[in-house]
């Protein structure tokens, strides 16, 4: 598998006013925050801090208020009420400084189909107010950082998913921002390419840059973060790292594997349990227990007294699927999708 090249990316130094600001512990801080868009509150008085340097996921179902997180941090939307800062400074109040320290890669590439991967990284270099001479470095350091060299020269039209990803988060740092904002990075992916952009996203956090993330895939918030909040009815309702959230729903996850689909579907609807993960490709039953053996065995006397053949029988540990099940009272799967909340750009 193709590995992202090591090329010490550094980021640059920035000549900010306020240094006390800047030396603070945390890059981005959110009290109070509040948006609604007519009658529909999306976020209903959020707070959280992230520590410079640090990646932080936020998770959620469609809805949930994760986008329009991104979208006020990033100046692109007003909040109704509450503050938000970024190394210090407000969000709303200080826009040309926010705008100065951030990156953002939304969920679809933002990229010129008919320039080169060189092309896009020049012209955004140039509208980023760049020197001719740091456009030509950043452009070949993030071509070789993001293994896009030999596709510099051609379209952007011709390059396949997993490119497009790369060259829109490069595209994004060409500024050499010291915080990115990253909504739904993987999204469409193949695991290969999943796998090459979180070496990208880990490489950019161990040469200090803060990232703030929302995704749909616990593997990859398990992966990559050092600190998770879920969101739910625009509230946060946990908060903590990986193994802090799985501690918080039970100590053992009970997986039960059946021997062909028809048991599956009829098991699907006689257990027991207040909440559990169907998975469909492995005709598989899976729930978060405190019960142990008790548990099991009577889940399995229900089974047995339907003429439910099992197949298999495991314990695992906790899961962020069995976190997002429990908390937000539905799986990821069934939570896939472009969040629906409605757009509203504020006037600068």
């Amino acid at each position: 598998m193709s590995r992202v090249k090591d090329n010490n990316y550094n980021i640059k130094n920035y000549n900010i006013s306020n240094e006390s600001n800047y030396l603070s512990e945390n890059a981005i801080s959110v009290k109070g925050l509040k948006k609604s868009f007519k009658k529909l509150t999306i976020l209903d008085g959020i707070d959280f801090d992230i520590k410079k340097g640090t990646i932080f996921a936020l998770l959620g179902p469609n809805g949930a208020g994760k986008t329009t997180t991104i979208h006020i941090l990033s100046t692109l939307l007003l909040p109704d009420k509450g503050t938000a800062r970024i190394n210090g400074f407000d969000v709303v109040k200080e826009v040309d400084k926010v705008r100065s320290l951030i990156g953002l890669t939304g969920q679809y590439a933002a990229l010129d189909e008919y320039l080169t991967g060189r092309e896009n990284l020049q012209m955004i270099g140039r509208l980023s107010r760049l020197s001719h001479l740091d456009i030509k470095q950043r452009t070949e350091e993030l071509l070789e950082l993001f293994d896009l060299v030999d596709a510099s020269n051609r379209a952007v039209k011709t390059y396949s998913g997993g490119m497009h990803r790369r060259l829109d988060l490069a595209v994004s740092l060409i500024a050499s921002p010291p915080i990115i904002f990253l909504d739904e990075p993987t999204t469409g992916l193949d695991p290969r390419s999943r796998l090459i952009m979180w070496d990208i996203i880990k490489q950019l956090a161990e040469s200090g840059t803060t990232i703030l993330l929302t995704t749909q895939d616990m593997d990859e918030a398990d992966h990559l973060a050092s600190r998770i909040v879920v969101l739910n009815g625009g509230k946060i309702i946990a908060e903590g790292t990986s193994d802090e959230l799985k501690q918080m729903v039970g100590t053992e996850r009970l997986e039960i594997t059946f021997i062909n689909t028809s048991y599956f579907e009829k098991a699907k609807e006689v257990i027991q349990v207040e909440k559990f993960h169907a998975d469909n490709k492995m005709c598989a039953i899976s729930f978060v227990t405190t019960g142990g053996v008790h548990q099991l065995r009577q889940v399995l006397s229900q089974l047995d007294e339907a003429n439910i053949e099992v197949e298999n029988v495991s314990f695992h540990s906790p899961t962020l699927d069995d976190v997002f099940l429990i908390l937000t009272g539905h799986s990821t799967e069934h939570s896939n999708g472009k969040e629906e909340e409605e757009k509203e750009v504020p006037k600068q």
